[in-house]
């Protein structure tokens, strides 16, 4: 019996698993005659006349009952009262609303025939709209110990640079939320603080693809809601853990001669606490965990082949070795003032400091001689802080609610830089310092209602953000870094947003529809000294549509089909007139110029479940219109040559793809599930003109590349409460523009024991395991071909202890 329970558990968590639907049944009861409201009448609920009670409910004062816990399926409600004649009508509960409304019932003294009503909804763990799928992290065992990007690294469709972004589908514009709100750790320096959220607080990971008018337009390729683990239960209950491991065991390539010893055995260590107390009247939650690592941040060998035979062919190592320590904090409390009426309240903060040393030698790559070293030691200091308050009002009848919210999110960096040249052409250092924080203020007001057959949604949001820069540059003898930029900008962007959502269920077919409409105004003040760039002052007020068609075939299949319009604004660093080293010759510099790209998406995706087992497939189909990516241009007025990657609209493109996931339980011992992406990126042809340094035209021709990813889980249950699970991971070689991303491949395994009855367990965890995870990349641009591999640390091991209070 204990193992046909955690079968079910386990099923309902691995990829693509799909939980229970259950719903909740309310309306009001009068009379026909009188239209007074009838109380103390029985509602029943029952497959069938002759079985079994499934829900029951006596009706209040006002004539409303209201049942919770409905599985899905087809009952019969039956309404006694007294005086009143018995009656009972067919109810579908359908699987797209987590509640909905019979509306009004009127009972007649004499006795009547009354009409079939119909009635569908649902809440599931991972929509079966196919809208949505979500994956607990208590099963992630190969990825336990680490942070929230490695988790997601693991998941269908989602690809991870070493740069932090996210992929889903072959797009890294995706909107990453927070417990279903904006988060400064995850909206600050494009999504970079995911890996600077441990995994051990985390519940679970939904991936949205097609979010409706309700989410906000942003990320074309969807929405991540990451959401964090809250009990239920009365009392004080919670966990407490303890991670410790180490990475870079083994080395994939040695260093060049005479620079810095590259870290290995980098020790890590990850705390978490979790505690909760719920009474009557209020419910207080506080979580708290943190990182203190060694890591290799990057270790990126390049070769620069040019074109002119008066330059010489350049390798070169970018090494930068890393010593980090964060926590988070989140902490907050949920007051019942009435049946009907919740106000929360939460903080959370995240501190963050870290410091970098590193060499990066140039060498003659055909003699070995060494042209020049450069040095640096970073330290930079990030902070986040996000604070929230809200007032739920739920009225009387079930699922309808009104939230009024307010959410603060602000992040920021002090970042200072200095670097030494020891090479012959000169002998100088450059020093910056870097102060920038984001400042977000949310204000929404959302309202649902649910109908007899769907729901209503609506509500407006007003997003304020705030971008101050100050850049202080200290350039030495011969520098490469510009002089004229100025001394900071300031960048304003407000989105005043309206939407309605309405969604109508039958037996067979359902219809979601929906429209946001957001207002959006941008203001973009820079420094005057800037030589390059002015003040940028534009609005433009977009609609987002958004449809969905969902069809139930025989035997449990699902049908669906989508569409919709969404935007992507550029981030703070995409837009940030300053440059900052990618490499000490290659400046990632950002353009106060950019603008937003919009993409119109097509999908259409079919589910089949059986009694150990699913099947997921998807097609989808995206326009993109605006893209904007860094392109490469070289400075040749420099005193040795310079790459400079500046952000830029590129023009249209097209993603269409794939998606395949399957999942069995061989038997109570054995489950496995495995995924597959296929995908075309195109780029088309593309030309315009950089302005920074200096104007230079630049034209690349159409690109395109298919490609593909696949990860597979296989999970075994061995004796003594030990489970083991191993995952292997491909990225096929991919596109960029100017070039393309090589193929990389993981293997990935974990052992996790249960002890004490299930309120202790031991997670052993191991990622990269043959060290393979490396970045290739191929970049051409006039004059250069630039080929580059990074062997960043992804090779790492831990040993997590965990206890429920």
């Amino acid at each position: 019996m204990r193992l046909s329970l955690s079968l079910i558990v386990f099923l309902g968590a691995i990829i693509n698993g799909y939980a229970q639907v259950t719903a909740t049944l309310s309306g009001r009861l009068f009379d026909q005659e009188t239209r007074s409201s009838i109380a103390l009448a029985t509602v029943t609920l029952a497959p069938a006349a002759d079985q079994p009670i499934r829900a029951g409910a006596l009706s209040d004062m006002e004539g409303r009952f209201s049942m919770e816990n409905i599985p899905s399926g087809s009952y019969v409600l039956f309404v006694n009262a007294p005086g009143y004649e018995a009656w009972q009508t067919e109810v579908l509960i359908g699987e797209l609303n987590q509640v909905f409304d019979l509306g009004k019932v009127f009972l007649q003294v004499k006795s009547t025939t009354l009409g079939e009503v119909t009635i569908e909804g649902s809440t599931s763990t991972v929509s079966e709209g196919l809208e949505k799928k979500t994956f607990s992290l208590d099963d992630n065992i190969s990825q336990s110990g680490g942070s929230v990007l490695d988790a997601l690294r693991n998941l269908p469709g989602v690809t991870v640079d070493p740069q932090g972004k996210v992929l889903i589908r072959g797009s890294e514009q995706v909107l990453v939320l927070m417990d279903g709100r904006e988060s400064s750790l995850t909206g600050f320096g494009n999504q970079k603080g995911l890996d600077q959220i441990p995994a051990s607080n985390v519940d679970r990971i939904e991936i949205i693809n097609n979010p409706s008018a309700k989410f906000e337009s942003r990320g074309m390729a969807g929405v991540v809601n990451i959401i964090y683990k809250k009990e239920q239960q009365k009392g004080l209950n919670g966990e407490v853990g303890v991670g410790a491991g180490f990475g870079e065991w083994t080395t994939r390539r040695e260093n060049l001669p005479n620079i810095s010893r590259k870290y290995s055995f980098t020790p890590k260590v990850n705390p978490s606490l979790r505690l909760n107390y719920r009474s009557t009247k209020t419910n207080f939650f506080l979580q708290a965990d943190g990182f203190s690592r060694r890591r290799i941040n990057a270790n990126e060998f390049s070769l620069r082949n040019y074109t002119d035979p008066n330059v010489p062919d350049i390798t070169s190592q970018f090494l930068e070795n890393r010593t980090q320590n964060l926590y988070n904090i989140k902490g907050g409390l949920d007051f019942y003032l009435n049946p009907r009426t919740t106000v929360t309240a939460f903080a959370l903060w995240q501190d963050e400091y870290h410091i970098d040393r590193g060499d990066v030698p140039y060498d003659n790559a055909e003699t070995g001689q060494r042209i020049r070293l450069w040095r640096w030691a970073e330290d930079e200091h990030t902070r986040f802080i996000n604070y929230s308050a809200s007032v739920n009002h739920k009225f009387p009848q079930a699922g309808h609610e009104l939230t009024l919210g307010y959410l603060y999110t602000g992040g920021g960096e002090d970042e200072f830089f200095p670097f030494s040249d020891s090479s012959a052409i000169r002998q100088s250092k450059d020093n910056t310092f870097l102060t920038v924080f984001e400042y977000i203020n949310t204000f929404n007001l959302d309202y649902t209602k649910p109908l007899k057959s769907g729901r209503l949604e609506m509500g407006t949001r007003i997003r304020l953000r705030n971008i101050p820069l100050t850049y202080t540059l200290f350039p030495g003898s011969g520098s490469i870094l510009d002089r004229n930029l100025g001394a900071y900008s300031n960048y304003s962007e407000d989105v005043y947003a309206f939407y309605g959502n309405y969604l109508r269920e039958a037996r067979v077919m359902t219809v979601e529809a929906g429209m946001r409409f957001e207002p959006t105004f941008v203001d973009f003040t820079i420094d005057p000294a800037n030589r390059y760039y002015g003040a940028v002052k534009y609005h433009y007020l977009p609609l987002f549509p958004n449809v969905r068609l969902s069809w139930k075939l025989p035997a449990g299949q699902k049908l669906s089909a989508f569409y919709s319009r969404r935007v992507d604004r550029p981030g703070e660093f995409d837009l940030r007139p300053f440059p900052k080293y990618d490499d000490p010759e290659i400046l990632k510099t950002g353009n106060p110029s950019l603008r937003p790209q919009f993409t119109q998406s097509f999908e259409v995706a079919y589910k089949n479940s059986w009694d150990k087992g699913s099947i997921y497939v998807s097609t989808f189909y995206r326009k993109i219109d605006g893209i904007f990516s860094r392109v490469y241009g070289q400075d040749t007025a420099s005193i040795y040559p310079v790459v400079n990657a500046i952000t830029q609209n590129i023009g249209k493109g097209t993603n269409l793809g794939a998606e395949v996931a399957f999942e069995q339980a061989v038997n109570l011992k054995w489950r496995f599930n495995a995924s597959f992406s296929l995908y075309r990126n195109w780029i088309n042809a593309a030309s315009g003109t950089l302005y920074y340094p200096y104007e230079q035209p630049f034209q690349f021709g159409e690109t395109k590349i298919l490609t593909w990813n696949a990860k597979f889980n296989n999970t075994l249950r061995l004796a003594g409460n030990v489970e083991w699970q191993v995952t292997a991971v491909y990225y096929a070689p991919d596109l960029v523009p100017q070039g393309k991303i090589l193929h990389r491949f993981s293997l990935d395994t974990g052992l996790k024991k249960k002890i004490w009855n299930g309120k202790g367990e031991w997670i052993l965890a191991a990622t990269d395991l043959l060290h393979t995870f490396q970045v290739a990349k191929v970049l051409t641009t006039e004059g250069l071909t630039l080929t580059t591999t990074n062997y960043y640390e992804t090779q790492a091991a831990m040993l997590t202890f965990r206890y429920k209070l």
